[in-house]
């Protein structure tokens, strides 16, 4: 099931992220994030474990996505696309029209699966990523924003 995250995921997303980046997101810095009201973070849990998360900040018609990982065993499942997919069908609420992140530029099942997505390359970021140094490619993809929400948004 895919949630907003909560208290209560903060100690698994913060193990996730240790495992998984260089430079991870720690608990405290996730914590602020449940009182940032342009972030949106969602997790995909079964019972109590979490397998799976994204996180975002938006600004005005743009939302970037920070973090998105799954756990070693929870991969090939659809669980990443899963996720993206429920950011697209909630971020136009909040009068988001496009979606941005940064990838590896040697992350090809990251890579595949923004394509197939519907993510397009913008540019290169050069040295973007430490440990190991590596660029990132910027990708892009635009969302619908559902014609009776326009205008009435806040």
């Amino acid at each position: 099931m895919i949630l907003p995250m909560n208290e209560g995921n903060i100690s698994q997303i913060a193990a996730l992220e240790a495992a998984n980046f260089s430079l991870p997101w720690d608990a405290a810095s996730l914590r602020a994030e449940l009182e940032n009201t342009l972030a949106l973070w969602l997790v995909l849990a079964e019972e109590e474990r979490v397998l799976a998360y994204v996180g975002t900040q938006s600004c005005f018609e743009d939302a970037d996505i920070l973090s998105i990982a799954v756990l070693p065993e929870a991969r090939r499942r659809g669980i990443a696309e899963a996720l993206l997919r429920e950011l697209e069908r909630l971020l136009p609420a909040r009068g988001v029209e496009r979606i941005t992140l940064e990838v590896r530029a040697s992350n090809e099942p990251a890579l595949a699966l923004y394509r197939k997505l519907g993510y397009e390359a913008l540019g290169l970021r050069k040295n973007y990523y430490e440990k190991p140094r590596e660029d990132a490619l910027i990708m892009q993809k635009r969302i619908s924003l559902d014609p009776d929400l326009k205008g009435k948004i806040q």
